[in-house]
């Protein structure tokens, strides 16, 4: 059984360039097989509590709620939940923080596209 056949993400960012820039990577590595967005950090809680993805990639600096609020709220709902920091270099020390939250690892913007199909693949094959 292939990693995609039932692998659902949640792709978390305001720009909608970069949700499709992120499906693009995950759907062309075969790592994924359903793909739902959000665009704000409090949609992105709302659409884990209804599609209880396996995995979330989640954007740091969003309007409504940012990435370390939404986090936060994710693993207040399941502590288990993988959810992969999206972040640009300047913002390395909030990863920091995302990841005593719970995050289990984090991409830098610009993309190259092996390092996230890597960090991704790693997510969702962690147990």
């Amino acid at each position: 059984m292939s990693t995609a056949s039932a692998t659902k993400i949640l792709i978390v960012d305001d720009a909608s360039f970069m949700r499709v820039v992120l499906k693009d990577i995950l759907v062309s590595h075969g790592l994924v097989s359903q793909v739902y967005e959000a665009g704000d950090g409090l949609a992105a809680v709302e659409s884990y509590r209804q599609v209880k993805p396996d995995i979330v990639t989640m954007d740091v600096n969003m309007p409504k709620a940012d990435g370390i609020q939404a986090l936060k709220a994710i693993m207040q709902f399941n502590p288990k939940a993988k959810v992969v920091m999206v972040t640009s270099v300047e913002q390395k020390h909030i990863v920091q923080d995302a990841i005593k939250f719970g995050a289990r690892d984090y991409v830098v913007k610009p993309f190259d596209r092996s390092n996230v199909a890597m960090v991704i693949s790693k997510v969702i094959r962690a147990r």
